[in-house]
């Protein structure tokens, strides 16, 4: 089983948006991203797609969840303001599932920093999250995690 953890895509400078920041939309870029992140993912088992409730995050998977007839569900635990704690938990729950979860730059090191605490192997590959990267998250029918590998973001 795989979860497919992605960190938004391109979504212009926060320093520039001057409305609520959790309407910032993607820029034509994380268009392009989040419409070949849907032909990658979409080649995948994928059963559900959650997503942060912020703009940037809903529209980086809505490409691929309108590929797979599927309805993008919104989770707090991948919010920005989302706590560790509920970060463990989604992750310990979705063990077991093929998904994609979209959320933010501060949060994928959360998860990855559990998955590691927890014996996860490390591919040989940086340990990064560029917007529109994805990690893939190997599950053992839902006992933990085994490994994860970094996907660059495209393009």
């Amino acid at each position: 089983m795989t979860l497919y953890l992605v960190r938004h895509a391109d979504a212009g400078d926060r320093s520039e948006w001057r409305q609520p920041d959790d309407l910032r939309p993607l820029t034509a870029r994380g268009e392009r991203q989040a419409a070949a992140l849907a032909g990658f993912l979409a080649e995948r088992r994928v059963e559900a797609v959650l997503s942060s409730r912020f703009a940037r995050c809903v529209q980086t998977v809505e490409p691929l969840a309108a590929r797979l007839g599927l309805t993008v569900e919104e989770h707090p635990a991948l919010a920005e303001e989302a706590t560790e704690q509920a970060v463990v938990d989604l992750l310990e729950a979705m063990a077991g599932t093929d998904a994609v979860l979209c959320t933010h730059g501060n949060i994928v090191p959360v998860a990855l920093g559990h998955l590691r605490r927890a014996g996860a192997r490390f591919a040989d590959r940086p340990y990064d999250w560029k917007k529109g990267s994805v990690w893939v998250l190997e599950s053992d029918d839902g006992r933990g995690f085994t490994g994860a590998r970094y996907v660059p973001p495209p393009g």
